[in-house]
């Protein structure tokens, strides 16, 4: 079969073909219909983390495909099932965090695609406990995206807590910001898209942005203050001066919502500003299977919309190009012809 495998942090991911593999006792295979390419694999494949994926793996946390083989230990997952393999793909199920609702913070967790193998694959082994399944009706192009971009910005916006007629700015529109943009008004906030790129701005405003600024043309953060400033700053881009901007953009009892993971990044916090405004900085790392399993319900309430782009495995190269220079509007899916 084939598969994207990084061997090197020096050197491009290359499509190899590999054994196929085979479920253990709690696992099952499924084969792949469709796999995002986030951002989170392109740190992996260059190390660029503190924590680096062993030599050599497959990256990939946004696939979705057919279960075709299920471990002897497996229960609630049939064969014939479409599933969903997220970031977060194992847990210990008995620690604080595993039984307080918190899963995704759990020490002992496996990561899809950076501590295990990911979906950029024909096949993929999945722990069966920690897939989720696709509602029928969702394509599995739009589930893809879903699964990580979906998922990581609804809970974002969850952690926030966001409430109605509340203003949001969502730093960066793209994979991620048009989901964020979009479950900000589910919410009920008044949402400012924040990009450099008229053309995602536009996007912003056809899936329901009640404002835009292009960063390049003008000050972020004067143009949000001269609007009062906002309420919550939903932060998705890598780069940290993204980050200062958006903690300045805030208004007083503003809460700071850091998504983006910036290579080297640091945030300098202005402590008598912080305390005397009752500004507070939120980390929000992905989100937990009933957060994926709610963020598809809306889908296919038909409350959301998943703007792709689709690439064959083969151009997995080029295609972290692209979204390493800002090129792409929305989201970049492989699909997989035998599917």
């Amino acid at each position: 079969m084939r598969a994207v495998v990084v061997e090197s942090f020096d050197s491009s991911p290359a499509v190899l073909e590999v054994p196929k593999p085979s479920p253990a006792a709690h696992e099952v295979l499924v084969r792949i219909e469709a796999s995002g390419l986030c951002h989170t694999d392109i740190h992996a494949a260059h190390g660029d983390w503190p924590v680096r994926p062993n030599l050599p793996f497959t990256p990939g946390h946004e696939g979705v495909g057919i279960v075709e083989e299920v471990g002897s230990a497996v229960e609630g997952v049939q064969l014939g099932d479409r599933v969903a393999l997220p970031w977060f793909g194992y847990g210990c199920g008995h620690c604080q965090y595993c039984v307080d609702g918190r899963e995704t913070l759990c020490e002992s967790q496996r990561n899809t695609g950076y501590s295990v193998d990911g979906a950029l694959r024909e096949f993929a082994v999945a722990d069966a406990r920690y897939v989720v399944r696709v509602p029928d009706g969702i394509a599995p192009i739009d589930a893809a995206p879903l699964t990580c971009a979906g998922v990581t910005t609804y809970k974002a916006v969850k952690v926030a807590g966001v409430t109605p007629a509340e203003r949001v700015a969502v730093f960066g529109i793209g994979g991620l910001g048009h989901l964020a943009v979009q479950y900000a008004r589910i919410f009920g906030a008044f949402v400012t898209a924040v990009d450099v790129v008229d053309e995602k701005l536009r996007l912003a405003e056809r899936l329901g942005a009640d404002a835009v600024v292009n960063a390049a043309d003008e000050d972020p953060v004067a143009a949000l203050q001269r609007a009062g400033g906002v309420d919550v700053a939903i932060v998705l881009a890598a780069s940290s001066a993204v980050f200062e901007q958006a903690f300045r953009s805030l208004r007083r009892g503003g809460r700071l919502v850091a998504v983006g993971l910036p290579k080297d990044g640091r945030l300098e916090l202005p402590i008598f500003e912080t305390v005397l405004h009752g500004l507070a900085v939120i980390g929000s790392i992905v989100g937990t299977r009933e957060d994926l399993r709610e963020v598809f319900a809306l889908h296919a309430a038909g409350r959301t919309t998943v703007i792709t782009e689709t690439r064959s495995l083969e151009d997995v190269d080029a295609a972290m190009d692209e979204v390493l220079a800002g090129t792409v509007p929305a989201r970049i899916v492989f699909d997989f012809p035998h599917a």
